[in-house]
């Protein structure tokens, strides 16, 4: 099995931007342990982050001839762009959306999610654990 991770903007700050919402992780440090759980799970993993809406929908539109399944952490894009909506909807290969924090439990415009209906799953508010149960449940068939 392969499995693409892909993280939006403002990811790359991770450990560093808003540690009491997002946690004091580094992005290497969540791609490290999840590299290190799809090793145990036989899962060949591979990791991309971009701050730009385009490379994200390229990277998409990768996955659908490479890989299995995708976690993807659109970031603030996940309220606001159509255009990774319809990339996920085109690629017909799962995908599942995570973020660290609870989006449900934060300001009002985050409870909106245009990438969501499109989704295989969501999962939210594990912190870096987000990623691990996006994992599990792409290689388990449960989402």
């Amino acid at each position: 099995m392969k499995v693409l991770v892909i993280n939006g903007p403002n990811l790359n700050l991770l450990g560093k931007r808003e540690p009491g919402v997002y946690g004091t992780q580094t992005l290497q440090s969540i791609n490290d342990k999840l590299a290190t759980q799809a090793h145990q799970l036989d899962v060949e993993i591979s990791f991309y982050q971009s701050n730009h809406e385009g490379g994200l929908i390229d990277k998409l539109h990768e996955a659908m001839d490479t890989q299995d399944g995708v976690i993807l952490n659109a970031g603030a894009y996940t309220h606001t762009s159509i255009a990774l909506r319809d990339a996920i909807a085109a690629i017909k290969i799962p995908v599942v959306e995570v973020h660290l924090s609870n989006v449900h439990a934060r300001e009002e415009f985050r409870h909106h999610s245009c990438i969501s209906p499109v989704c295989a799953g969501v999962i939210c508010g594990f912190g870096a654990n987000s990623y691990s149960l996006a994992l599990q449940a792409l290689v388990s068939g449960n989402q």
